[in-house]
């Protein structure tokens, strides 16, 4: 009996499949070795950068410095970078404003605050929510063809030293997170936001895992980030254990572009075939933390199920749908996907989270999707899922319906690993 550990929460879920005469399939990425001395190796990135000065150099003539790092759904090691970066810098704390890129997610509370920097750094440093809806904290840096303003936090913009922080994993329609992408979608304004989560970019094919070059999503966040870009960025790799395993610092550009060549090595894998089940995660905490982000693991499976198969997905979703936004009410629209999506096609102009939706209408037109998760039952049928509410007994029933001989994938880091079953020269990660 095959028994494989899924990553739930904060925790693990065994799941035994019982079928001994079916082949699985476990899709991991490669493993990689945490670095020994995280400190001395964002240490030496800072003074060694990419493409550009010594972080203490640049400092030296800053007054207001201004550092973004991710919001509470991103395990960014915030603890052990941002003591590296203000020692570095050696400038008083006063000077320094931490942004927390929230882009349209909701704030993170003082509690969450905490556990992402610890006591120490939260008392001393001030560290500041974004906020994408209030005008009065975002500058205008310019207006898009059709007139849409694009603005970003004014902290962020006033500041004498930009520094942005984040981590580089697949993304299944940016390509890849981390770089100008924490500062768009990261601090900018609820209109900018909307601006690159269209329907036409979200539809387009180019806008998909592990695709830089030709995505039309990541070209609308370079073209506007370069009109107020950040002088400086540390960004990191992270393996399962999300311990950091590289650090990349220096021009906001060529650094993440190191990244990104490493994280394209150790995430895709060549997948030669479809599968009629899948199994899923969202990598546990904090990626796991609500339904919305787990369109990222649903998205990772997609790419290998049979059109008709199914998907079994394992999250803990202990944040809800979630009750903000508005994905659970674009998703409770009509009776099937093919609703969801006439409804967002119709709308006059973009609205909040409906690319979210959009995704996960499009995987669900391909298949059945399963959740096992602490959602009610009831929002899990709403959001047009079928719930699983005893894991073991409802896969063993799932899985009685295929032929002895059937193969089964599992990928138990979800949107960690990406198969990449079609067209594995797609992999635009070069400059």
């Amino acid at each position: 009996m095959k028994e494989i550990q899924l990553p739930y929460g904060t925790t693990f879920r065994a799941l035994r499949l019982h079928r001994d005469d079916l082949r699985t399939d476990v899709f991991l990425p490669k493993s990689e070795a945490a670095l020994p001395e995280p400190e001395k190796a964002i240490r030496r990135a800072l003074r060694h950068p990419i493409g550009s000065p010594p972080l203490r150099e640049l400092a030296k003539a800053a007054g207001k410095i201004a550092i973004v790092t991710s919001d509470g759904t991103r395990p960014v090691p915030n603890r052990l970078l941002l003591p590296a970066i203000l020692e570095e810098m050696d400038t008083p704390l006063s000077k320094v404003i931490v942004l927390l890129g929230t882009g349209s997610h909701r704030p993170n509370t003082e509690r969450e605050i905490r556990q992402m920097f610890g006591s120490r750094l939260t008392r001393q440093l001030t560290i500041l929510n974004h906020d994408a809806y209030d005008s009065r904290e975002n500058v205008t840096i310019g207006k898009t063809e059709n007139g849409t303003t694009i603005a970003f936090n004014r902290h962020y913009v006033e500041a004498d030293l930009r520094i942005v922080l984040g981590f580089i994993e697949p993304h299944f329609f940016a390509g890849f997170s981390g770089g100008a992408k924490g500062i768009l979608p990261g601090i900018a304004s609820i209109g900018a936001i909307l601006h690159i989560h269209r329907y036409d970019l979200i539809a387009h094919p180019d806008s998909t895992w592990c695709v830089l070059d030709t995505n039309p999503i990541q070209q609308e966040i370079q073209r506007w980030v370069a009109e107020c870009p950040p002088h400086f960025l540390v960004n990191v790799t992270l393996n399962m254990q999300k311990e950091i395993t590289g650090v990349f610092a220096g021009d906001y550009r060529q650094a993440h572009r190191e990244g990104v060549r490493r994280v394209a090595a150790q995430n895709t894998l060549p997948v030669s075939r479809l599968y009629p089940v899948v199994i899923t995660t969202n990598s546990g905490y904090p990626l796991d933390q609500n339904l919305y982000q787990t369109v990222k693991g649903l998205s990772a499976a997609a790419r290998i199920v049979q059109p008709g198969g199914t998907i079994l997905a394992v999250s803990e979703c202990a944040d809800g749908v979630p009750a903000h936004g508005k994905f659970f009410d674009l998703m409770k629209t009509g009776q099937t996907p093919d609703d969801i999506l006439a409804a967002i096609r119709q709308f006059p102009a973009p609205v909040l989270d409906q690319w979210e939706a959009q995704i996960l209408a499009q995987i669900l037109k391909k298949a059945r999707v399963f959740l096992f998760s602490s959602l009610d039952p009831q929002q899990v049928r709403l959001c047009k899922l079928q719930p699983l509410q005893n894991l073991e007994e409802d896969v063993r029933r799932i899985l009685s319906k295929l032929p002895p001989g059937e193969a089964v994938a599992v990928l138990p880091y979800g949107p960690l690993t990406v198969p990449a079953p079609h067209k594995p020269n797609q992999m635009e990660t070069q400059p």
